[in-house]
């Protein structure tokens, strides 16, 4: 295994132990090394090993025995299942600021100041002009809470800004997914324009606009 540095997240240290599983160098019935061994050998912290762990056990690759250490009980590759459950988290999150992102583009068109206007203008700007997985997230992230601050309800915003941090997390997740497409500039646009002229119900179709084909593509919940 390869030293991948102490930023970084449990999903790459993930990919290191099943590749180390599909390498060979465990197989089936094997002692893994210590949590400490491990932190040692991929540079990154114990926390970060421990979660890793704990996902893959709960995944049923490996398992901790008490007093023992854990060892290896599969070595299927988790990442397909992974990405799944992940996707799922995203779905969820999408469900709710679905809702809040209505009601919010609906306030909004009806209380913007100009000043909220030239913000939202600034932040689209920034989101359009975003090429990674994580500028994307910030600045779309920061745009939707600007919404939020326009539609001037102080609990709607409280939540929101507590939420955001967890829509951050998702919009990474979904722009890192080729497969799931994101609504691109145009709904935002029309957002942002539909705020400025103070019509409610364009706000509104555009805030769910932005949130559906994501959505979509993820799917219904499984049952």
């Amino acid at each position: 295994m390869r030293v991948i540095g102490r930023k970084s997240s449990v999903e790459e240290v993930i990919a290191q132990l099943n590749e180390a599983l599909t390498a060979g160098t465990w197989t089936i019935g094997d002692r893994l090394p210590t949590e400490h061994e491990l932190t040692v050998k991929l540079g990154v912290s114990r926390t970060v090993v421990r979660e890793a762990i704990r996902a893959l056990v709960h995944l049923g690759v490996l398992e901790t025995r008490q007093g023992a250490g854990t060892f290896v009980v599969s070595t299927a590759d988790p990442a397909p299942l992974l990405r799944r459950v992940g996707m799922a988290e995203v779905r969820e999150i999408f469900e709710i600021q679905l809702g809040l992102d209505v009601q919010a583009a609906r306030l909004a068109a009806a209380r913007r100041t100009d000043a909220d206007v030239e913000r939202l203008r600034t932040l689209l700007a920034d989101r359009n002009r975003a090429t990674t997985p994580q500028e994307f997230a910030r600045a779309d992230a920061a745009y939707h809470l600007a919404v939020v601050e326009a539609a001037d309800n102080s609990v709607l915003l409280e939540f929101y800004r507590f939420f955001v941090g967890r829509l951050r997390d998702s919009l990474h997740a979904l722009r890192s997914q080729d497969e799931v497409p994101e609504s691109g500039d145009g709904p935002h646009e029309a957002l942002l324009a539909a705020i400025e002229a103070g019509d409610e119900e364009a706000a509104a179709a555009a805030a769910a606009g932005a949130i559906r084909p994501s959505l979509d593509t993820l799917g219904p919940p499984e049952k």
